[in-house]
């Protein structure tokens, strides 16, 4: 006789069953509830959060996980109480241009805060007696700084990272910025500037002197151990310990890396502009002096790398001498906007990223399945962090308010049937071509121009490389009018 398969109430009813007897622990039991697949297809919109006049770039909670504290192109910093969607307190950050980051300190009763923005500045503000505000300037990058991390379980200290390819460490106590290192490309014969633009830094929570940074203009995500790090300044600390890409990507001039993320199990979440998303766990890096491009890998497209990782990943290959590639998650698009990425779930089970349709997808973390897709902004989500103790979601993308994501709906959700349908279409330039409006930006893709047309394989491609250059200059001048589709200012869009 054929047994029926299992269904998730029947789970969830052994597990009633077994916490009622003392079999399951009620941590687990919370878990395993937090867990479900049914918590993810129920989510939906708890609550809007309108106060901002510009685009939302960043949300996250504080550790406790009742305030929410978010940054706008607004330049103001705003602490929500997410639950009844009123504003706590709402101040001027400092900053002359676009917040791309703000973070409550730990352990600081949440009258600490940090930021980063467009203007380079990274800033504290300290929130004295009756509401007050008083903010510093504690350094600043050349260039957008666009992510700090913060070292888990500090109330002091922290790292930043910017275009100028910069990573700096802070210590309130002292108020000093100590600059580590300038990120350079390891292609240093097709470099005329070899210094990476960086988007992301994220620290390792199991281990926090592990931190890795990623940008654009290049494939590689470094990892660095901060241990390594003289503080007196008798060492170079520019080398990374590991290196983390995808092999088919590996001399891909058209990727660059926009988020990042590490799981409570140390695993390495990459997500790629024009591209995927990926997954890696500790073994499946290059080692410090990563081996150039291979003739293949430098051919190769997104379709190729996909084949590639399911077949790597398939269960014929697990008795083969062949090493099992990263976990790959796709459906989305991450081509106009420097997006961030996340794990969702009490264990991380989950991976969720916005995209340029507007929609918030959902993942399992173990096999790559998309179990969700949700209707988040009318233009693009960028930014998704997950409560720090319950099933909750904070999402803000292109419009100027918050969504509260909750497990409230009493349907299941379903796929949509048209999710290719509705997905926009690559654009071969991405995000790199779309926030060029400054000098700035225009000299640093003109010298990134020059360091890919320099590479053996371009030889004698002069048509092709005119007409990027023509684009380019094109480009530059239709942001600098500031004019696009909408009227709106997105030459700035960030995460």
């Amino acid at each position: 006789m054929k047994k029926r398969a299992r269904t998730s109430l029947d789970t969830a009813i052994v597990d009633v069953w077994q916490r009622e007897v003392g079999e399951l622990s009620t941590r687990t039991f919370a878990h395993r509830l937090a867990a479900s697949e049914d918590i993810v297809l129920r989510l939906d919109v708890f609550r809007k959060l309108e106060k901002h006049n510009g685009c939302v770039n960043t949300v996250s909670f504080n550790a406790d996980g009742d305030i929410l504290v978010s940054g706008s192109d607004d330049t103001r910093i705003i602490l929500w109480d997410w639950k009844t969607g009123h504003v706590k307190l709402s101040f001027d950050s400092g900053h002359s241009s676009n917040v791309f980051q703000a973070k409550i300190m730990p352990f600081t009763e949440d009258r600490s805060i940090i930021t980063c923005a467009a203007d380079g500045q990274v800033r504290h503000a300290q929130i004295l007696e009756r509401g007050q505000v008083e903010t510093t300037l504690l350094a600043k990058h050349q260039g957008r700084a666009h992510k700090l991390a913060i070292e888990p379980g500090s109330p002091h200290m922290f790292y930043t990272c910017g275009e100028d390819g910069l990573v700096q460490h802070f210590d309130l106590r002292t108020g000093a910025a100590t600059e580590l290192f300038t990120c350079h490309s390891i292609h240093e014969r097709w470099s005329y500037i070899p210094i990476i633009p960086l988007n992301a830094i994220a620290i390792d929570p199991r281990n926090p002197n592990l931190f890795a940074v990623a940008g654009s203009d290049d494939e590689y995500t470094r990892l660095y151990d901060i241990r390594k790090y003289k503080w007196d300044g008798s060492t170079d600390f520019g080398q990374p310990t590991d290196y983390f890409c995808p092999p088919l990507l590996i001399g891909n001039e058209q990727v660059g890396i926009t988020g990042l993320a590490f799981s409570d199990q140390s695993e390495l979440l990459v997500s790629y502009n024009n591209e995927f998303i990926y997954l890696f766990t500790k073994d499946m890096g290059l080692g410090p002096n990563p081996a150039p491009a291979s003739p293949v890998s430098m051919g190769s497209d997104g379709g190729e790398m996909e084949t590639d990782q399911h077949s790597a990943a398939s269960p014929s290959d697990m008795h083969a001498d062949v090493k099992v590639g990263p976990q790959v998650y796709k459906g989305h698009r991450n081509c106009e906007t420097v997006k961030g990425v996340n794990f969702f779930g009490p264990k991380c089970e989950y991976v969720v990223s916005g995209s340029d349709c507007g929609r918030i997808f959902i993942w399992k973390k173990k096999n790559g399945e998309l179990i969700r897709v949700m209707e988040a902004d009318k233009r693009v989500v960028n930014c998704i962090v997950s409560h720090p103790h319950t099933s909750v979601l904070a999402s803000s993308g292109m419009e100027n308010d918050i969504k509260i994501w909750t497990p409230k709906a009493i349907d299941r959700a379903t796929l949509p049937a048209n999710i290719e349908k509705l997905r926009p279409k690559a654009k071969a330039r991405g995000w790199m071509y779309h926030r060029m409006s400054s000098p700035q930006d225009l000299v640093l893709q003109l010298f990134s121009h020059r360091r890919r047309g320099a590479r053996p394989e371009r030889n004698g491609d002069n048509s092709a490389a005119g007409r990027e250059l023509l684009e380019l200059i094109l480009t530059f001048n239709a942001n600098s009018d500031g004019s696009s589709d909408d009227g709106a200012d997105t030459s700035s869009a960030d995460d």
